[in-house]
């Protein structure tokens, strides 16, 4: 159950395409218009009691006013600049492993080069730092030092549901290949649930069928089979019936 090289550069390909400011703009903006109508439904209900509370409002408006000027000045003077720092540090990182540096785009080991490891040392609580992590993963799989990889690969979280389930599969494969089997595959049943891209789902669900047989679990591999016969024979040219026959034999 590995990776293939060509399943990483697909990954990595995936990664590339995250790394657009603009997007991470817009979705900053979507933030800020959340954080409003959550003080507008506040100010709503403390209107309410305005007359019968005032003292108390009046503390409660301070707090408010405290609360915007803190959210600004986070996203501003710290969340802003580090977002922007991390960017560059997760591209020169990137640009290293485009030269097929591993290496130096894993990084890690020095200030001068901190690579996809000091990134999300350093910005861990940025976009880019917790991307990062996921292609640090990434290549410490590729390099053997899958508990690393496993470690780094479960540092990353992202909205994104189809990165989640890219996510959740490479981190099967790394328990595969330390014989965890139970939890390479409560991974892969991860993987397979985690996002709604039909593709993705048939992909990862048909390697958890194949993990599960593999353990002799004849009939938790029926059942991710069934699903692929019920749901995605587009994408298995009617292999499914198939591999359902083979959990009465295997």
């Amino acid at each position: 159950m590995h990776i293939t090289q060509k399943a990483l550069n697909l990954h990595f390909d995936y990664i590339k395409n995250m790394a657009d400011l603009n997007k991470k703009q817009i979705e900053e903006g979507k933030e800020t218009v959340e954080f409003f109508k959550d003080l507008d439904q506040k100010a709503f209900n403390v209107e309410q009691g305005l007359e019968k509370h005032s003292k108390t409002i009046g503390i409660v408006f301070g707090v408010l006013i405290l609360a915007v000027l803190g959210f600004f000045g986070y996203k501003q003077f710290i969340v802003g600049p580090q977002n922007e720092e991390a960017t560059k540090s997760f591209l020169t990182a990137q640009a290293n492993l485009s030269k097929g540096d591993n290496d130096l785009a894993l990084g890690g080991k020095s200030a001068a080069n901190p690579g996809f490891v000091g990134t999300y040392n350093e910005y861990s609580a940025t976009d880019a730092g917790k991307l990062a992590a996921y292609n640090a993963g990434l290549i410490e799989f590729k390099k053997g030092n899958f508990q690393k990889a496993y470690d780094m690969l479960d540092k990353f979280s992202s909205d994104n549901k189809t990165l989640m389930a890219m996510k959740y599969g490479a981190m099967a494969d790394c328990s595969a290949n330390l014989n965890r089997s139970d939890d390479a595959l409560a991974n892969m049943d991860k993987a397979a649930t985690a996002s709604k891209d039909a593709y993705t789902t048939y992909y990862f669900t048909k390697k958890a069928g194949m993990l599960a047989l593999s353990l002799n679990k004849k009939a938790e591999a029926k059942k991710y089979f069934a699903t692929i016969d019920e749901k995605y024979q587009d994408y298995d040219n009617g292999q499914s019936d198939a591999y359902i026959e083979m959990t009465k034999y295997y």
